[in-house]
């Protein structure tokens, strides 16, 4: 199932591109994106979008310039006259991998051609200097605010590219930045942000695409429903929890028997507005619901940045038949703008083929360029369902950057701000 699959979707490509260019001229795409993906060989979906990737460390140093020449051209679209970047990252400084991770990114729009600066939102940072085990030094700075902008001490920018994904909110030192642009927006962040919103967007985009080229959408679309009002700690919301798990998996059920798939069904469960792996559980039966004991309701009750988990994405389950090194694997797929710019495999010794693999014991194999310095064939159906992601996440709501901008800074009507746009462009 797994030839035909990638076949259809190989023989599709050039319907697929076309109709993909006419999107993104309309529609702009997040200034960057980390998507991952699952290929059960019957099924291959995203299961999980993010608008602020913080694994750029695992982007192998073969794939920079991929990286480079797509960050080039996505900040071109958001902040045509950027010359100055200020990054603004997570808090946890003592955390090496994501440190690591913002030393990468710097690297990246650095070489580029942007003066980057790295200002923190931490509320007690007066400056930072934080050694990394390569060897590198990276200096964190304080966030200042002056006249309605955002910067450093000494530095100015007109591009803030937030690597923070403001799940505990939104701060108030980036509200009503009419003169900057932030990227991405501040309605991208966790605290406004929901992936059930964007898995209907791309039920969405899944449909058109199934229609372009004749083929079940379901095939390269997970199934999903939200639950809201729960209580994990006190088991408030559970039976109501229990009964969409219950109607989930039978639409999966119908789905396998339409397809003529012989496996067990299952569902994940995750935070609504989750982040790094946490609130996470995978059901296969909703008899496990019953008897959720005290650990599976602590790790379900909080999330990131102590956030109380509430709402939650119930999504079908997609199974990975990849291996790396007798680990089972997913790839995940590193995008800036609407360019896949390199990516990796998410492996893990101690977890199943069903199983949730951004967990702790984690680990990280990068793809390998062709001779060429291509990417890898065989992950061109991974890239293009990556990318279908990041149009569905483009149709989030989140504003045109360059329309917004402009229409914000000079006051410009939306006709003469998008002639404005396109000018810059070209």
């Amino acid at each position: 199932m797994k030839t035909s699959l990638d076949s259809l979707l190989r023989q599709s490509l050039p319907t697929i591109e076309h109709w993909l260019a006419q999107q993104w001229a309309s529609q702009p795409p997040p200034l960057y994106t980390s998507v991952d993906v699952r290929h059960a060989g019957f099924k291959m979906a995203p299961v999980d979008t993010n608008l602020f990737p913080g694994g750029w460390n695992n982007v192998p140093p073969s794939m920079l310039p991929l990286a480079i020449r797509g960050a080039q051209r996505a900040i071109e679209r958001w902040c045509p006259d950027a010359r100055q970047i200020l990054l603004v990252p997570e808090n946890h400084t003592r955390n090496a991998f994501y440190m690591a991770n913002l030393a990468q990114l710097q690297r990246i729009l650095t070489q580029a051609g942007f003066e980057v600066r790295i200002g923190s939102l931490h509320p007690d940072l007066q400056q930072a200097s934080v050694g990394l085990p390569s060897g590198e030094v990276l200096q964190l700075e304080p966030l200042v605010r002056q006249r309605g902008r955002v910067g450093l001490k000494d530095f100015d920018p007109c591009l803030i590219v937030l690597n923070n994904d403001l799940s505990s909110g939104t701060p108030d030192i980036l509200c009503d930045l009419a003169t900057q642009t932030l990227a991405p927006p501040l309605s991208a962040g966790w605290s406004v942000r929901r992936k059930s919103q964007h898995f209907e967007k791309y039920r969405q985009v899944a449909a058109q695409v199934g229609e372009c080229v004749g083929m079940d959408p379901w095939l390269i679309d997970p199934l999903f429903d939200q639950c809201s009002g729960l209580d994990f700690a006190r088991g408030h919301g559970l039976e109501q929890l229990k009964a969409q798990v219950d109607a989930l998996l039978t639409q999966i059920r119908r789905k396998y028997k339409e397809h003529a798939i012989d496996a067990p069904p299952y569902v994940v469960i995750k935070a609504d507005n989750g982040t790094y792996g946490m609130g996470i559980m995978v059901v296969r039966s909703v008899a496990e619901l019953d008897p959720v004991n005290r650990r599976t309701r602590n790790k379900m009750s909080v999330i990131k940045d102590g956030q109380r988990l509430s709402d939650v994405l119930i999504q079908e389950g997609v199974l990975t038949q990849e291996r790396i090194h007798e680990q089972v694997a997913e790839p995940v797929v590193y995008m800036m703008g609407e360019q896949v710019v390199g990516g990796f495999y998410r492996t893990h010794a101690e977890r199943a083929a069903d199983d949730n693999l951004n967990a702790p014991g984690a680990g990280f194999e990068p793809w390998t360029l062709t001779a060429e310095g291509a990417l890898p064939p065989q992950m061109d159906t991974a890239c293009l369902l990556a990318r279908l992601a990041a149009l569905a996440a483009s149709r989030e709501g989140l504003p045109d950057p360059v329309r917004e901008v402009y229409s914000q800074n000079c006051g410009l009507t939306p006709p003469d701000a998008a002639n404005l746009a396109l000018s810059l462009r070209c």
